[in-house]
Order: structure tokens, then C-alpha cells, then sequence
């Protein structure tokens, strides 16, 4: 162990004898004492399931299989026992290469580990850096030149800097990849692919996804040797602690419903999904216009302003964020009190990834979907995966009978069969509150 000066120590073999879970009261008691102060800084005293698990095995370096959903302590659970193997075996990082390499699918995820290295080595000699693309590479690779230990890259970014031959991968020790199937997904397979004919075989590989099917056995099974499996729930979508329900709503009357949901004052916090970009920001215009204080990130905005608004978001500037799924990646905030699927997404499983935003660290939330008469099938699809019907609410003004009877998606309009009269339908209207409008 350290002690207080910053004497280590402690290497990557001193933990080989080890048995995973520790004879003291908590895996944190394993950790050197930088890191356990800067762990009590951040204000947590006892570990998640999944840092309970994993910390012991990373430790030894071992490979490691991780399912956890979102909000489990996942970065924690990697990114503590990281620094702890690297400070043990102190050298000066070679301009452009790499101690550790930890590759996320979108910038927002990334930009998050790394503010978490940075939080947990706080008091440890060894540098980081983040790296993606959506910005001027001139920064980051003049942070590159002066050595890291541990580099966050997108693979986009991390691939096109390789080709310019300002990073060097021959030195990679331990290898993380997160959220693996968000990558699979977007299409960034075969970039890792090249990603890992570039480092070297004889390195510790930690492989991370919400889900383990199929198709993720097969890639890990190419990138790990004799791993640990760290399961948390099983698999299973973690959404016992959220309270669902979903509205049927015609199209043409979403907006009216989301402005009319957006009176209650209960909602202090909500974070909107939409499937398409443009939606994205032309449903924060109109709430802006409606009075209510919102802002979008998606990806075809500039990263400065998706910082921006994910900041105002945070800092209670604005109340209501709206999202795609890709741009709210990583998005890291402890205090939503709502999801809304403004529109429900084409994957089930996308779903429980969405409403686990507002079940942060084992708190509950409360996730409200909107389901018109063509997203039917959607709906259906979520509740086989969940292994529950989500609760109907239908006592609301824009309630529509077609869609709540619709089969597999074959609705025809958006139109509001329920019998109401077409005048009830509200249109945004400016409140004249200053706090609507765009910052």
C-alpha cells in the first residue's frame, strides 16, 4: 500500500494471490490511500455490486466481462483499480503512447470518463486525456506530444490520429472498451477491429456492455483470454425502481400533450427523447416558445454547444433537455426526475437504456412514453423484453382510442379518435416568461 507521502508500492502483481472480495469491510479498503481519499472526496463510502465485483479481479489482472446497465457505477468500477495498476509501476509516458487505452462510443461518454479519471487520480502522478471528434485536434494532440498515461478516445477520432502517426499503440498495458454494444450499433466495429490489430496481445482487456447477446459473445470472445464475468441484475433491464407508464396519443397531438404534462411543477427535471435529429431541435423551439426553458443535443450540433446545453442543463438553466439517443450517450446527471420517450425508439432495448437516466445510483424516477397508433409494434416490443405490460394511463385530455387499439404498428393517422372535440387540442403559446427562452 501507499503511504501518505505518495510512496507506492504496490504493482500489478502484487494482487495476483489475491481471491476476489477482500477480507475488509468494502473492495475500497483494497485501494491505495490517494485513491481512497480521492473516492471519499467525491462523497461515496461503500461500493456498487458491480465495483464489488470487478475491482477485485482488475486488481489481478484479469480479463473481465461486464454487464451492468447504465447508472450502475460501471466508470468507477474500471477506472479505480486503472489508476491503482498503473501508479504501481511508475515510468514517464512516451510522447503519443498510451499506458492504457479506453475507447467509448460518443464524445459525451468519453469527455465523462475522462472527468472521472481526473476525479479519482487526482492525487496520483499520471496523466490523461480525452480525445474526439467535433473539434480542432490541434489541442489534443499537443497534449499527446507531452506523453499520457491513460488516453479516452472515440474510435473515430483515435483512428484518424493513429493514421497521422501522433499516437502509438505498441505500449498499451490494459485495454477498456465501454458500452460495446452503443458501438456495435452505430457501426464502429471494425474500427476497433483495427484498433485492436494495433495494440499489443499480451495486455489486460476489460469488455463492457449493458447486454451480452449473441452477437457480443462472438466479438469478446476474439479480444479476451479466460476472462471473469461480472453480471449485475443478470441481464436483466434494470428498471424496477422506475415508475412507467404510457400515454396513446395521436401524432399531431404530442406536442399539446408534452406542453400540458410540462404544467405540473413535479417534473423539475426532465430529459426528452426524440428519434430523429431535426425533431430534437424543433421540439425545444417550441417549448421555448411555450415558455418552458429547454435546449437539444444531437449530433448534428457542434460540440461546444452541446456542452453548452448539456451545462445548462445540469446547472438548472434549463428544465427540460431534449436528446437523441446517440447524442445522450454518456450524459451524466444524478437529478432527472422524468424521461418522456417523446417518440419510443425502433430497439427495445434502447428503451431501458433511455429510462435508466433517471433511476441514477439506485434512485427511483418516473419514465413516461407517448405511443401514437404506428408505434404500437414498439410499445409491444419493450413490454416482452421488460416481462411486463408498462400501465396505460388514458384519462388525459389528448388520450386517442386508436392507437391504444392499434395492432403491431398499422394504425393509419395521428388523428384523436377518443370522441373529444378537435377544439380541445391546445397550441403553443408564448407565456412571455423570460426564462423560455434560449440562452
Amino acid at each position: 500500500m501507499n503511504d501518505l507521502n505518495g510512496t507506492s508500492s504496490v504493482s500489478r502483481t502484487s494482487f495476483a494471490n489475491s481471491s476476489p472480495g477482500f477480507s475488509s469491510k468494502t473492495v475500497f479498503d483494497s485501494l491505495i490511500p490517494e485513491i481512497r481519499k480521492a473516492v471519499e472526496a467525491e462523497g461515496y463510502s461503500k461500493p456498487t455490486k458491480i465495483q464489488e465485483k470487478c475491482i477485485p479481479y482488475l486488481l489481478q489482472g484479469r480479463d473481465l466481462l461486464g454487464t451492468a446497465q447504465t447508472g450502475t457505477g460501471k466508470t468507477a468500477a474500471f477506472a479505480l483499480p486503472l489508476l491503482q495498476l498503473l501508479s504501481g509501476d511508475r515510468r514517464q509516458p512516451w510522447p503519443g503512447t498510451p499506458r492504457a487505452l479506453i475507447l467509448a462510443p460518443t464524445r459525451e461518454l468519453a469527455a465523462q470518463i475522462g472527468k472521472s479519471i481526473e476525479a479519482y487520480g487526482r492525487l496520483l502522478p499520471l496523466t490523461h486525456s480525452v480525445i474526439f471528434g467535433g473539434v480542432h485536434q490541434g489541442p489534443q494532440v499537443k497534449k499527446l506530444e507531452r506523453g499520457v498515461d491513460i488516453l479516452v478516445a472515440t474510435p473515430g477520432r483515435l483512428l484518424d490520429l493513429m493514421e497521422q502517426g501522433h499516437i502509438h499503440l505498441e505500449k498499451v498495458e490494459i485495454f477498456v472498451l465501454d458500452e460495446v454494444d452503443r458501438m456495435l450499433d452505430m457501426g464502429f466495429i471494425p474500427d476497433i477491429k483495427k484498433v485492436l490489430a494495433r495494440i499489443p496481445k499480451e495486455r489486460q482487456t476489460l469488455f463492457f456492455s449493458a447486454t451480452m447477446a449473441p452477437k457480443m459473445e462472438e466479438l469478446a470472445r476474439t479480444m479476451v483470454r479466460n476472462p471473469a464475468r461480472v453480471a449485475i441484475d443478470s441481464g436483466k433491464p434494470a428498471v424496477e425502481k422506475i415508475k412507467q407508464k404510457v400515454m396513446f396519443v395521436g401524432k399531431k397531438n404530442k406536442n399539446a400533450l408534452l406542453v400540458s404534462l410540462l404544467e405540473n411543477s413535479g417534473i423539475s427535471k426532465a430529459l426528452i427523447f426524440t428519434r430523429m435529429k431535426h425533431s430534437a431541435s424543433k421540439l425545444a423551439g417550441k417549448l421555448c416558445s411555450a415558455g418552458i426553458a429547454g435546449t437539444a443535443i444531437h449530433g448534428n450540433k457542434t460540440q461546444a454547444a452541446r456542452t453548452k446545453a448539456l451545462n445548462g442543463f445540469k446547472d438548472g438553466r434549463f428544465r427540460v433537455l431534449v436528446a437523441t439517443d446517440v447524442a445522450a450517450r454518456g450524459l451524466d446527471v444524478d437529478d432527472i426526475s422524468h424521461v418522456i420517450n417523446y417518440d419510443l425508439p425502433m430497439e427495445a432495448e434502447t428503451y431501458v437504456h433511455r429510462i435508466g437516466r433517471t433511476a441514477r445510483a439506485g434512485a427511483g424516477g418516473d419514465a413516461i412514453s407517448f405511443c401514437s397508433s404506428e408505434e404500437k409494434g414498439n410499445l409491444r416490443s419493450i413490454e416482452r423484453l421488460i416481462g411486463t405490460t408498462v400501465p396505460a394511463e388514458i384519462e388525459h385530455e389528448f388520450h386517442c382510442d386508436e392507437a391504444l387499439n392499434a395492432t403491431q404498428g398499422s394504425g393509419k393517422s395521428g388523428s384523436n379518435f377518443s370522441g373529444r372535440k378537435s377544439s380541445r387540442t391546445r397550441r403553443f403559446k408564448p407565456r412571455g416568461r423570460a426564462s423560455g427562452r434560449r440562452h
